[in-house]
């Protein structure tokens, strides 16, 4: 339910299950040449794509547009990038940008805009999470992103983030 401050709280059986099904899904494309993880949380599904897939080359960016930790954390106006040469030269690379959860989309939107800037000729997006009520591109997250995990409604908590 919309507004409900109850974070749903996910499990490693439930992580690795999510990223067996988008690695399927992505193979079936074809598998991609590089892994972009948006910092921090999108770097761990960014790694265990990498090993369902096969991919040894994993990049990492920072792209923030959360100012904290904790349910409903306040947002920035626009995601905040901190050192976009991370991504070294894409020059003609299949990307896939991976995050582990998306809310408005802004961040994954300005992650995609980054990897096509460093060159790659495909840019591809997995989301393991997406949280629609928190959504506001234009259009909906089935047509705004490649690849989704699951959908739901209200905040997150990734077995990575618990104390």
């Amino acid at each position: 339910m919309a507004g409900d401050r109850t974070p749903t709280m996910l499990g490693w059986d439930g992580i690795t299950d999510t990223a067996d099904r988008i690695a399927s899904e992505v193979r079936a494309d074809k598998v991609p040449d590089v892994l972009v993880g948006v910092l921090r949380g999108g770097v761990i599904p960014a790694v265990l794509l990498a090993h369902a897939l096969g991919v040894r080359t994993v990049r990492a960016v920072e792209v923030l547009h959360t100012t904290a930790d904790g349910i409903d954390a306040v947002k920035s106006a626009a995601p905040q990038v901190a050192n976009a040469a991370s991504l070294g030269d894409l020059t003609g690379a299949d990307v896939l940008v991976v995050d582990d959860v998306a809310g408005s989309g802004d961040t994954a939107a300005c992650t995609v805009e980054l990897v096509r800037t460093a060159g790659a000729a495909r840019v591809r997006t997995a989301i393991f999470v997406v949280n629609v009520g928190n959504w506001r591109r234009p259009h909906d997250p089935g047509q705004a992103l490649t690849y989704i995990g699951t959908v739901i409604d209200g905040w997150v908590v990734f077995p990575w983030e618990r104390p």
